[in-house]
């Protein structure tokens, strides 16, 4: 791979960080808009999957070959710079976020609020045409249920290490996800604030917590999204879109 497309990769992990960062943006679908998802998605099962054989295998004596050809399938071209652009991208916006969100509180609800709504037009795109009658139900069911649940009072979770774990291996999900935020899960549960203190703050203990929560997540959750995808791709997408205009209420300022 040449060196300006390794760079290119490193501004649209920078992009990614950004986004992760931000409550309404997904990561997913600024992955998906630069042409690096299904890279990301393929190399995040394989890596997967090399942790499942290494954890059969090595123990029963067969040694590292079938963990050994997973790392080999991974695009490790693409997974690095993205990563190495990634981490520097969430840092600068957690810092340049965290005063914002203080000072104007409702007009950082509103620009939220947009943001959200213009990534509905993700997996709504991404669906395709035609739409069956289920696929519609379907997003209006998600609509109505995500538009109950979030006009529950915002839960306030007291940062305790095993709520950050569960959180965050929940969150981790909406960054595999087009058009689905994890930041903004993590403001409905009470935790982005938190979170965002501790990036900027470099609190270490918090942090690993959180990054172990993310891996955990992230194994348990990459193969499931890519079996629906794959087998039901359509209905996948109608449900996120659904649930992203149904959050839509706790987002209003």
């Amino acid at each position: 791979m040449a060196l300006g497309e390794r760079i290119g990769h490193v501004f649209r992990g920078a992009a990614i960080g950004v986004a992760e960062a931000v409550p309404g943006i997904s990561g997913g679908t600024i992955a998906l808009v630069t042409g690096v998802y299904e890279r990301l998605i393929t190399s995040a099962g394989h890596v997967v999957n090399a942790v499942r054989y290494a954890v059969s295998d090595v123990p029963r004596g067969r040694g590292w070959r079938r963990a050994g050809q997973q790392i080999g399938y991974v695009h490790w071209s693409v997974v690095l710079p993205v990563f190495f652009g990634m981490v520097p991208g969430l840092l600068l916006a957690a810092k340049l976020l965290e005063p914002v969100l203080t000072e104007y509180p409702e007009h950082t609800r509103g620009l939220f609020l947009g943001l959200v709504l213009a990534s509905v037009a993700v997996p709504v795109s991404m669906a395709g045409r035609p739409w069956r009658l289920g696929h519609v139900v379907a997003l209006a069911l998600a609509a109505v249920g995500a538009f109950l649940l979030t006009g529950l009072p915002q839960a306030e979770l007291t940062p305790h290490p095993l709520v950050v774990l569960v959180v965050a291996a929940v969150a981790v999900c909406a960054l595999v996800l087009p058009g689905v935020s994890g930041s903004f899960l993590l403001l409905t549960v009470g935790l982005y604030e938190p979170t965002i203190t501790a990036l900027n703050d470099r609190d270490l203990g918090y942090l690993a917590v959180f990054a172990t929560g993310l891996v955990i997540g992230l194994a348990s959750f990459v193969k499931l999204l890519q079996w629906l995808l794959d087998r039901h791709r359509r209905m996948t997408l109608a449900v996120m879109a659904g649930a992203l205009l149904g959050s839509l209420r706790a987002r209003w300022p």
